[in-house]
């Protein structure tokens, strides 16, 4: 048997449904290994079919979608419009109403357990690549890991109406580092401040916040090309902007709301979007 390996193939940016945290963004970095008999060209799996085949497989599951676990109790799911979309009821154990949810199917993953974690998600991943592969491929083997981060970071959930692709998916999210420079150095201080304002937070965008009929929930709605997207969140979970919550209007609310803080400095902002990517914004 040989071995091949693929390290970093893809980041699954996501979020996910935790009994206390809520709704939580997050970004897993995927490392792939396959192991079986070499093939006719020497090789156990052409690098480019791996990348093409098993991050594809990747990209059009889990990503960019709310996973729910669903033996998490007080957890109701039910689909309608025959099985073309879901409706989903979250509430804690003492009754209380933390979660309300309805977009059309393909923006929610489901996960047969308590709770989504990277040992609950990976046999499922994993079992569906074994499923796409020649009958050389003897195993695909998947190890998620969250990015190492030496500083302060954030988590959160937003929807991007506009957006084309998946990106319009009312409830994903990332898993993102903050880098802020005041007058050419590093601001720990504001990068600290900014990361636990963020801590798992969803961000809306204003014209996208609805009357709400549920007490102490905001109402997220709107139409994009998937279909109908709603959720009701806890307000002191939501952050308003003005602007889409684009990583690129991120990156320039933050500027923003530091210059305003302090007019004299010099900001500058390097806002991520998951893993190895994001957006700089300065203040004028």
């Amino acid at each position: 048997m040989s071995r091949l390996f693929v390290d970093h193939l893809t980041v699954i940016d996501f979020s996910y449904l935790h009994p206390v945290r809520g709704i939580v963004g997050e970004s897993w970095i995927v490392d792939v290994e396959l192991e079986g008999d070499l093939n006719d060209e020497g090789m156990v799996f052409d690098f480019g079919h791996v990348k093409k085949l098993l991050k594809a497989a990747l990209d059009e599951g889990m990503d960019h979608t709310l996973a729910l676990p669903t033996q998490l109790p007080g957890l109701h799911l039910a689909e309608t419009d025959l099985g073309e979309r879901l409706e989903v009821e979250y509430r804690a154990p003492n009754g209380e109403l933390k979660l309300r949810y309805q977009s059309p199917r393909e923006a929610v993953y489901l996960v047969d357990a308590e709770e989504v974690t990277l040992r609950s998600v990976t046999p499922m991943l994993e079992a569906h690549l074994n499923s796409l592969v020649p009958a050389n491929v003897k195993r695909v083997r998947l190890q998620l890991r969250t990015e190492q981060i030496d500083g302060p970071f954030y988590h959160y959930t937003h929807g991007l109406k506009k957006h084309q692709g998946d990106c319009q998916r009312i409830c994903h999210g990332h898993r993102s580092r903050i880098e802020i420079e005041r007058d050419g150095q590093r601001d720990s201080e504001a990068e600290k401040e900014w990361a636990e304002r963020f801590a798992d937070i969803y961000l809306i965008t204003a014209e996208d916040e609805l009357p709400s009929d549920e007490p102490g929930l905001s109402h997220i709605g709107y139409e994009a090309e998937q279909g109908r997207f709603d959720v009701w969140l806890p307000t002191h979970q939501c952050y308003t902007m003005t602007t889409d919550s684009t990583v690129e209007l991120i990156a320039s609310h933050l500027a923003d709301q530091l210059r305003q803080a302090e007019p004299k400095a010099h900001w500058r902002v390097k806002a991520y979007e998951g893993v190895r990517k994001g957006a700089i914004a300065e203040s004028e």
